[in-house]
C-alpha cells in the first residue's frame, strides 16, 4: 500500500472540516480519513496553531480564519466575479431593481457583487460594504441554513440592536422569523434594516445542496412594496440557479 505523505493528509483533514455539517471530532477525523489517532492530533493541532482549523467550545474541530479568508478570496477572484457580474446585469435589465450577493464573513455580511438599478431612486450598499445578520434578508437567510446549534452560538456573539422601528431584537421572535426563512427558503427585510427599503434573498448552493451565499434584491418602498418586490421570486430563484451552474463548472 503506497504511504499517504504528510500533505495529503492535511488537505484531506482541511477538506473534510471544511465539507462536515457539523464539528469532527479528532476520532471522528480519523476513522473518517483512516489516520492514526496519534497522527491526526499532531496535525489537528499544527492546522490550529497555523490557523486553518480552529475548535469550538465542544472541542469539535472546525474552519479556521485563514481557510474562511481564503474562502472568500477565491469567491472574489476577477474572473468568477465577471461571469457573477454578467448573470446580475441581466437580473436587473429584467427586474429593474439593484441586485447583488452577499457571503458571511464572521459576524457581518459582505457584498461581493452588486449592479445598480438604472432608476433615479438608490440604496447605497458597494461591493465590500459589510451589513448585520439579524435584520438584512441576505444575513437571516444565511442565519436560518444553520444548525439550531450553530445558529444560537452566533446570535449569542451578535450585538442585535435596532436599526429601524422593524428591527426584530427579541430573540424568540428573531428564531422565529428565521425558522420561517428556513421553511420557505427565503430571507425577507421589511423596512429592518434601512426605513424604507425592503428586500429579499435567495439562496445560491454548491453540488452538495449546502449554503454558498445570498443573492437579494432590493428597493425604496417609495417605488414598489414587499409583496411587489417578491413577484420576482422566480426569477432570483433562476439567477441563483445560474450562478451555481458557473460553480459547478469552475470546480468540475
Amino acid at each position: 500500500m503506497p504511504k499517504v505523505s504528510s500533505i495529503s493528509r492535511v488537505l484531506h483533514i482541511i477538506e473534510a472540516v471544511s465539507y462536515a455539517s457539523k464539528p469532527l471530532t479528532p476520532l471522528e477525523l480519523s476513522q473518517e480519513l483512516d489516520i492514526p489517532k496519534p497522527t491526526i492530533h499532531r496535525l489537528i493541532q499544527h492546522l490550529v496553531d497555523e490557523g486553518f482549523l480552529g475548535v469550538d467550545i465542544g472541542g469539535g474541530i472546525v474552519a479556521g480564519r485563514r481557510v474562511r479568508n481564503l474562502g472568500l478570496e477565491l469567491w472574489q477572484q476577477q474572473q468568477f466575479f465577471n461571469e457573477r457580474q454578467v448573470i446580475l446585469e441581466k437580473l436587473v435589465e429584467d427586474i429593474k431593481e439593484t441586485c447583488g450577493i452577499g457571503i458571511p464573513s464572521g459576524r457581518h455580511m459582505v457584498y461581493t457583487n452588486r449592479v445598480k438599478t438604472a432608476l433615479p431612486i438608490q440604496i447605497f450598499l458597494p461591493v465590500g460594504a459589510q451589513s448585520p445578520m439579524w435584520c438584512t434578508a441576505t444575513g437571516k437567510l444565511y442565519l436560518s441554513q444553520l444548525t439550531p446549534a450553530k445558529r444560537q452560538k452566533l446570535l449569542k456573539n451578535l450585538e442585535i440592536s435596532k436599526f429601524t422601528k422593524n428591527t426584530i431584537t427579541d430573540m424568540q421572535a428573531l428564531n422565529d422569523e428565521l425558522d420561517y426563512s428556513a421553511k420557505v427558503d427565503m430571507g425577507i427585510d421589511n423596512e429592518e434594516f434601512i426605513s424604507e427599503m425592503v428586500a429579499f434573498a435567495v439562496p445560491i448552493r454548491d453540488k452538495k445542496g449546502r449554503y454558498l451565499a445570498s443573492l437579494y434584491v432590493h428597493a425604496p418602498t417609495i417605488r414598489v412594496s414587499l409583496e411587489d418586490l417578491l413577484a420576482f421570486e422566480p426569477r432570483l430563484r433562476q439567477a441563483a440557479k445560474d450562478i451555481e451552474a458557473l460553480i459547478y463548472e469552475d470546480i468540475g
